[in-house]
């Protein structure tokens, strides 16, 4: 039975809150100012017609009224005002305009603006129709005030803002989550590793003890020392964790052979376990020994859990372009389902019933942040098994040789 124990799953969940009220927020906002856009562009199409109705009373030869408040107050004042219109007559020719061009600019670039305007006019809004008596007719044409123009965009430019805020805050987050994460991590490995120091003194006086007794038979003796070396490599690496390790040229396919030696005579004799090495001899990487054979175990064992102790494991050392190098490690297990590909590395996850999760995160996190390198799935297929990567660069600078040109397959 799938089991995940990811402790940092409310992360996604958080992540979803947070993407719902900036869309909740931006969607009130960009709805409130649209409705005040079109209240707007109604009230500016009033002032038009106002303004039409203003120039049939100025133009008006017959009307023995006082035109001075009205040219005043209408006509002039929209004229320095930010609704740009554009007064024609029946045949299209402009007649009046509230434009304003620079001291000597040329008349043809005057009227070529006014035709451009015009045209742009004539598909922004309908025409106010002005009827200018004696069966004359004109046309008023216009555009939006800059003002309803920057008003539109404004809500696009606020939502722009509020993501960005939103994309500096959650990086702000994310970088001070991982210095947190990574100070448990140092400090829960640092302490690990100190407190194995106390027991392991105390076994090795025992070791030393026991072959000095001629009753005891020393092939016992001979594998508590072996476990015990064992249990100071492992307090070794968690010592490890947190500080910058110590790199070496290592003969990259020795020492995966050598390991897989040591792990295959450990694990379930079910399992078979080979190596096939596609590199020329002498292929070198530059690594931490023993935090690296830290991850092919931790990929190993993993594997091993998920074929239930019956199995083919194989590691493939393959050469890639630009002095990569690949480690395929592909078992006939269970497989993982495209839904948990991602969480795979996380810490906390698992799918064993006592499982910690925390394996495949260190690994990925020795191989990456101390070897600079790469950990992924490479391919997964329920039913029928899993391969993981690990990429390296090799040492030495030179051309890659074809694969099929030193093709070699050693067993472990």
């Amino acid at each position: 039975m799938l089991k995940s124990l990811d402790i940092y799953g409310q992360r996604n969940t958080l992540k979803i809150v947070v993407a719902l009220n900036l869309l909740l927020v931006g969607t009130a906002s960009l709805l409130y100012t649209n409705r005040l856009v079109e209240r707007l562009e109604e009230r500016e199409e009033n002032y038009v017609k106002l303004y039409a109705k203003a120039l049939v009373k100025a133009y008006d030869e017959n009307s023995n009224e006082d035109m001075t408040f009205i040219t005043q107050e209408i006509i002039f004042v929209n004229e320095k005002n930010q609704v740009p219109t554009i007064y024609v007559d029946e045949n299209d020719k402009i007649i009046v305009h509230n434009f304003t061009f620079l001291p000597g600019t040329p008349d043809e670039e005057m009227d070529l603006e006014l035709e451009e305007n015009l045209a742009e006019m004539k598909e922004e809004h309908k025409p106010i129709v002005v009827e200018m008596g004696n069966k004359k007719r004109g046309y008023i044409y216009y555009h939006n005030s800059s003002l309803l123009t920057q008003l539109r965009f404004f809500p696009y430019v606020q939502l722009a803002v509020m993501i960005a805020l939103g994309f500096l805050a959650y990086l702000a987050f994310s970088s001070a989550r991982r210095a947190e994460q990574n100070r448990v991590w140092v400090g829960l490995a640092k302490e690990t590793a100190h407190q194995l120091g106390t027991p392991l003194s105390s076994l090795m006086a025992w070791v030393e003890y026991f072959r000095t007794d001629p009753a005891m038979d020393q092939s016992i003796a001979d594998e508590i020392e072996k476990d015990v070396n064992r249990l100071e490599t492992i307090a070794t690496r968690f010592s490890s964790i947190g500080s910058i390790p110590t790199l070496k040229r290592e003969d990259l396919y020795e020492t995966v052979h050598q390991f897989i030696t040591y792990l295959e005579k450990r694990i379930s004799t079910k399992v078979k376990m080979h190596v096939e090495n596609y590199l020329v001899d002498g292929r070198e990487v530059k690594i931490n020994k023993l935090l690296f054979e830290w991850v092919i175990e931790n990929i190993c064992k993993n594997a091993v859990d998920a074929m239930g102790g019956i199995g083919s494991l194989t590691i493939r050392l393959l050469p890639l372009p630009r002095n990569e190098i690949a480690i395929d490690i592909t078992d006939t297990g269970k497989g993982i389902s495209k839904a948990n590909l991602q969480k795979v590395f996380n810490p906390g996850y698992s799918t064993k019933k006592r499982g910690w999760g925390l394996g495949l995160t260190l690994a990925k996190r020795i191989i990456e942040e101390y070897h600079n390198g790469r950990l992924y799935v490479k391919s997964s297929e329920v039913g029928k098994g899993t391969t993981f990567r690990i990429l390296l660069r090799e040492t030495v600078v030179g051309e890659e040789p074809a694969l099929e040109s030193h093709k070699t397959i050693r067993s472990a």
